[in-house]
């Protein structure tokens, strides 16, 4: 197999690139500089992984000479799971950063002004709960499905 002059140049371009753009401070350009990089290594699995062939399913029917090499394609798979985890991570860091920068001196303890207004809400919401739970512990004693420890004893 030839391997594209294409490809090759494609690669080391991304390469390239990506190196150079991750070597910004801007936690943004690392994101954009690690994801190039990581599609070069893509491609760089692709040319290295040698001639196409017939899936690689042992069938009985096929030779073993005309199947294609499945751990390129595993190994590709991984790069790509690997590539997406670690963006996400880099996004949740972006996110961190600017959420920090907008709120400024003031850090993560910035004062809750509405802590009565919660508690109020809060308490609200459990008496609704208590109140709901009251309610169907009575539609149970009263229906015939569910009958108490007394009325079973008396029907035994």
């Amino acid at each position: 197999m030839t391997v594209s002059a294409t490809l090759v140049i494609l690669m080391a371009v991304l390469y390239a690139v990506g190196i150079t753009v991750m070597l910004e401070r801007s936690l943004t350009r690392v994101l954009i500089g690690f994801m190039l990089v990581g599609n070069a290594t893509n491609l760089l699995i692709l040319i290295v992984s040698g001639p196409s062939g017939s899936a690689p399913i042992v069938t009985g029917t096929a030779s073993d000479e005309s199947m294609a090499d499945p751990v390129p394609q595993v190994l590709m798979l991984t790069a790509i799971v690997i590539n997406f985890g670690i963006t996400a991570f880099v996004l949740a860091l972006i996110y961190r950063s600017w959420w920090l920068a907008q709120l400024g001196d003031q850090g993560d303890s910035v004062p809750d002004q509405h802590t009565e207004d919660t508690h109020a809400q809060t308490e609200a919401i459990f008496d609704s709960v208590d109140l709901d739970g009251e309610a169907l512990q009575q539609a149970l004693a009263d229906s015939d499905e569910h009958p108490d420890d007394d009325e079973k004893e008396k029907r035994s």
